[in-house]
């Protein structure tokens, strides 16, 4: 069974188990390294404010009772879009669905905003992330991420949304976090 929980700053540890995880088993899926959040990267304050930033939403996925994946919802570069970033499923996981329940999780959340999109960065060796956002209804923008360690460049998505209504046409009331 998969359940999904919103992490406040005083779970850091946890968050930063599965943030470490992720960098050290997925390298190539980050435009992050391991090398920024170890060493004098890894302090309670820094876990704690990724955490705690104005407006995010951040989900554990539990498989069956276990820590399996993370993703997070952040306010993005301008009004009406969010941004999906930190997206992990742990290697037992996967194909599970974790995957799916945690993307729908930001948008459903995106989507009680009022947000008119949803974006990602996603690297472009990635082939299992970029399908499963199109399996979502991402669609590549054309636009270019960040420049990743390896001196390629990130592919930018988008899931436009219909901001404010849910599946009985009515606008369900803002989330808390």
């Amino acid at each position: 069974m998969i359940e999904l929980q919103v992490l406040t700053a005083d779970d850091w540890r946890t968050w930063r188990a599965l943030r470490l995880a992720a960098l050290a088993e997925a390298p190539y899926a980050f435009g992050s390294t391991l090398a920024d959040w170890q060493g004098a990267g890894d302090r309670e304050e820094r876990w704690r404010g990724r955490l705690a930033l104005p407006g995010s939403h951040n989900l554990l996925a539990l498989l069956d009772g276990e820590p399996a994946g993370m993703v997070s919802g952040v306010p993005g570069p301008r009004d009406g879009v969010v941004e999906l970033i930190s997206l992990w499923v742990g290697t037992a996981a996967r194909g599970r669905g974790v995957g799916d329940r945690l993307v729908e999780a930001v948008v459903a959340w995106a989507e009680q905003a009022r947000a008119q999109a949803v974006r990602l960065a996603v690297t472009p060796v990635n082939t299992h992330a970029t399908a499963l956002y199109r399996r979502h209804g991402f669609t590549d923008t054309d636009e270019l991420g960040e420049v990743l360690p390896d001196g390629s460049r990130e592919r930018v998505m988008e899931r436009r949304l219909s901001p404010g209504r849910n599946a009985q046409g009515t606008v369900p009331s803002l989330p808390a976090d």
